[in-house]
């Protein structure tokens, strides 16, 4: 039997073990996609303890608690900060199958260098002992991105932020992470959003643009993308429930917009025509950039009404969408390739019998002298599991190019959620370790040792175009 969680974790032959340790391992963390808040990495925040670490807004955990029959209070209501780690601490042994206990785990042993596992026996002295080291200089926020091995962050930042956190960040010479915003515009494109006029109106300040309809909308957001890649900005994300593609005229897309600011509800319809409008549009001036856009789709969002009102948005009350959207998605990027518009783009599906649907359909847009223009994201959400990477990653291999995929990203609110990428390092160094033990692929560690770096690194660096010394 196996020792849990040892340096040979979820890596079962001689292959695996070499593709791990010699080469994925050995090179650096690229984060193109996070929730983490400049501010605090700017101010290089200290926590005060581990459930401001751990639980503070990790909704991954909060499932896992509700799960286990946590009450509320405990989770993101009142309850004191220890009685709150103790509650998780109890819920985390049911989770047997499930990635958290693993990444739970590996942060424990990377960042705390603590190799017990985590339970009701033991909670308070590892508390504790997480505590106290917690308090070290060492700890703070710009250091765990350090010790991480991180060279880069994207953020995740809205159209009408004045990004001078960025900029004070980037102006730390003894910080030589870079940390680039990322460019998200979904409140602008949801008109059936409470207080949409209001924000409509403060983008139309922050560009200097009065917005009367598509057009001055339209010339508001030029001004900010020209901010946000004044300031490195090369990616762009988008949430969306489902795809829609329902293309409108000028005169009429003029007439949507004055309609929305007007404060007149949009029917559904209306709805995914404004989308549309929005997405042909934003796509265009995405290839004018050279930046990749990014769909995240899929998601049935804030479900627990109850939940919602009292802990707000992204507090774990979020499911799989399972309407279908590949082809609205393909006539969508077809309409922007036939004008010369489409962007590199990678698609997210959370739903993953989308797997082999996207994996045709990237397909049908490749090309334009880029490898692997079209990605298919990595396993997102629901799906960043390890039997969920696998299949991705099956999927993925089948029907396109595995060696060309950007590989992971964090997706995440949390300092210490870099494991991850090594959780995914060690399944893809599995699954390409067992391919070629079964004969499937030559034992040639020149191509095997190639392929898994570029995958764990560098092909990021080179699709997003990040300038890295």
């Amino acid at each position: 039997m196996k020792p849990f969680m040892d340096s040979d974790f979820l890596l079962q032959t001689d292959t695996a073990k070499k593709l791990y340790h010699d080469y994925a391992k050995q090179v650096p963390v690229l984060d193109y996609h996070c929730h983490l808040v400049p501010k605090e990495i700017a101010g290089d925040i200290h926590f005060k303890n581990m459930t401001e670490l751990w639980l503070g807004a990790d909704h991954y955990k909060w499932r896992v608690m509700r799960s286990n029959g946590v009450d509320e209070r405990f989770i993101t209501g009142d309850a004191s900060d220890e009685e709150k780690f103790h509650a998780f601490a109890k819920a985390l042994p049911n989770c047997i199958g499930n990635p958290m206990y693993h990444w739970c785990h590996l942060e424990l042993q990377r960042y705390f260098g603590i190799n017990e596992t985590l339970s009701e026996k033991n909670w308070k002295e590892i508390y504790d002992k997480c505590n106290e080291i917690l308090q070290k200089p060492e700890m703070s926020a710009k250091n765990l991105i350090r010790m991480s091995g991180v060279t880069l962050v994207c953020t995740t930042d809205d159209p009408i932020d004045d990004l001078h956190y960025h900029e004070q960040i980037a102006a730390d010479s003894d910080f030589d992470v870079q940390v680039l915003p990322a460019w998200r515009p979904d409140l602008a494109m949801s008109p059936e959003k409470e207080g949409f006029v209001s924000y409509i109106q403060k983008l139309g300040e922050v560009s200097g643009v009065t917005i009367t309809d598509f057009t001055t909308l339209k010339e508001a957001l030029v001004k900010r993308l020209d901010y946000f890649a004044e300031r490195g900005c090369v990616v762009s994300d988008h949430g969306l429930d489902y795809a829609e593609f329902c293309p409108l005229s000028e005169e009429e897309e003029n007439a949507l917009v004055k309609k929305s600011l007007a404060g007149e509800t949009l029917t559904e319809e209306e709805l995914k025509q404004y989308r549309t409008m929005c997405m042909l549009f934003l796509g265009a001036e995405y290839k004018k950039r050279n930046w990749v856009m990014q769909l995240h789709y899929g998601a049935k969002r804030e479900n627990n009404e109850l939940v919602f009102k009292s802990a707000g948005a992204n507090a774990g009350i979020d499911c799989i969408n399972p309407k279908g959207f590949v082809a609205e998605v393909a006539d969508f990027m077809n309409a922007l390739n036939r004008e010369g518009n489409l962007p590199k783009t990678i698609i997210y599906s959370l739903n993953p019998t989308d797997n082999a649907l996207i994996g045709t359909m990237i397909g049908c847009f490749q090309g334009d002298g880029v490898r692997g223009k079209i990605q298919q994201g990595a396993a997102w959400w629901f799906n960043d599991h390890k039997y969920g990477m696998e299949e991705h990653m099956k999927s993925l291999a089948s029907l396109s190019l595995l060696g060309n995929f950007v590989g992971m990203l964090t997706d995440s609110r949390s300092f210490i959620s870099y494991p991850r990428h090594e959780y995914f390092r060690r399944i893809l160094c599995n699954y390409i370790g067992n391919l070629v033990e079964n004969g499937e692929y030559p034992e040639d560690y020149d191509l095997l040792g190639e392929i898994v770096k570029n995958i764990s690194y560098y092909n990021a660096v080179n699709y997003f175009g990040f300038d890295l010394k």
